[in-house]
């Protein structure tokens, strides 16, 4: 006759500097802990932040080279998750840009200094500066404040400065249709002024020129002029 075997319990272990697994040593498992006691919830919304935590928390564990039961760094990969998932969230939250009618006006839109602040996709480390966007307008003129939003939503991805440049350009193409539209983003990438070759204060610019803009070296030197440049 066969006797189905009871399930021994887990023991909650731990991943050690030098990569051995040992049983979790102390009371009180800490969030980096394997075999922690965690909500199974089915809730699909709470697995990415849940994937991130855990990654944090793997994170913290490398940087102090084991474990770590310090009060300070106890709750650390949570707000770390909540964190990433603010400053990543331009995937999902592009704002409506909601249109005007023009109104017979046609001479160049300029905003300036529009806050800047995203991550860099090959190091995860934020890089910052500043956006200054210009158009001519069609038929159609936007709400100042939506350019703001624009930005914060590209931004808050995993970018490349050139690609979002682009983005925000090709993005008032699309929902303005102006007769042109310039870009230009000036920032500090934390990649190369706190690691890497260490410079700090060094900024990059880049620019994305459309319509008339691109086509008009007279249009472009006024845009340009404007902007500050």
């Amino acid at each position: 006759m066969l006797v189905a075997s009871k399930k021994t319990p887990k023991t909650p272990t731990t991943v050690t500097w030098d990569g051995t697994i040992r049983p979790t040593a102390i009371s009180g498992l800490h969030p980096w802990t394997v075999g922690a006691p965690r909500d199974d919830s089915l809730d699909p919304n709470m697995v990415p932040a849940r994937v991130a935590e855990d990654a944090y928390s793997a994170l913290i564990a490398l940087a102090e080279r084991g474990e770590c039961d310090r009060e300070g760094v106890a709750e650390t990969p949570l707000r770390a998750a909540k964190a990433w998932r603010f400053l990543t969230s331009g995937y999902t939250e592009l704002p409506d840009l909601k249109t005007f009618a023009s109104e017979g006006y046609d001479e160049i839109v300029v905003v300036r200094d529009l806050p800047l602040y995203s991550l860099c996709e090959h190091h995860l480390l934020p890089f910052f500066g500043k956006a200054h966007i210009a158009y001519l307008p069609g038929d159609r003129i936007l709400g100042l404040s939506k350019f703001a939003r624009l930005v914060n939503a590209y931004g808050r991805r995993l970018q490349v400065q050139e690609r979002l440049t682009a983005q925000i350009a090709d993005h008032l193409v699309d929902v303005l249709d102006p007769q042109g539209v310039a870009v230009v983003v000036e920032a500090e990438h934390l990649c190369m002024t706190m690691r890497g070759v260490e410079r700090p204060g060094a900024t990059t610019r880049t620019s994305v020129m459309r319509g008339v803009f691109l086509k008009q070296q007279e249009a472009r030197a006024e845009a340009l002029r404007l902007i500050g440049i």
